[in-house]
């Protein structure tokens, strides 16, 4: 589990068989200083498994499966910078929000315009997410956890607004119209959804609604 605030960037590369190397573009201390053999580490939003320490990075292992459902396994990522997290510790603190690393769908950077004070952003996203999206709500795009500030149904299109320092820190900043992004809705909507479809959504005064969540703040 993450919390969707980026710890570093670095550069990845495939190396044969499921086996990819990361590599640092600065040394993140909170990375460096305790990462093992076996941990999880979230790279652009993908939970990966660390399989070898070196000297300026890591060796991660990237299955078949995740290969064909995120941008890992697109060749456009081999030319870009990826965002790094370790996996929250006990105690640690939640910035942002629960982020699993389990990418729901991969979408695609629409337009990207300069404001005032941040960046609006707008991403085009597949239905398997676009049903998880609300507005207001928190969504990871390559485990970035940002707030959706506005949502199109109708064109499955939200638009966030990225701080300075989210920008300059993550790969936000390098990504152009077209980059493929990696998209993991909030996991709150989607144990919601799951009791409304079941069949056994049943609590002590009955059924849980749409009404019922919203008379109880959940809409």
């Amino acid at each position: 589990m993450f919390t969707g605030l980026i710890q570093g960037l670095g550069t990845i590369k495939p190396r044969g068989g499921d086996l990819w190397q990361i590599s640092y573009l600065s040394q993140p201390q909170t990375i460096v200083h305790d990462l093992a053999y076996g941990d999880s580490i979230a790279v652009d939003g993908v939970c990966l498994t660390v399989a070898q320490i070196l000297t300026n990075g890591f060796m991660a292992t990237a299955s078949p499966e995740t290969l064909s459902r995120t941008t890992l396994g697109k060749e456009e990522i081999q030319q870009r910078y990826v965002n790094l997290e370790t996996s929250l510790r006990v105690g640690g603190k939640v910035g942002g929000h629960f982020v699993m690393g389990h990418v729901d769908g991969i979408g695609q950077l629409i337009t990207s315009k300069q404001t005032a004070s941040s960046w609006e952003m707008t991403f085009v996203a597949p239905d398997a997410i676009a049903r998880y999206i609300v507005p207001k709500g928190s969504i990871a795009v390559n485990g970035i956890s940002l707030t959706v500030a506005e949502y199109k149904s109708e064109l499955s299109q939200f638009t966030v607004a990225v701080i300075p320092l989210t920008y300059s820190e993550t790969n936000l900043s390098h990504l152009v119209p077209g980059s493929w992004v990696n998209l993991e809705g909030d996991i709150l909507g989607k144990y919601v959804e799951k009791f409304l479809t079941s069949g056994n959504n049943h609590h002590q005064g009955g059924d849980i609604t749409p009404t019922f969540l919203a008379e109880n703040g959940y809409l």
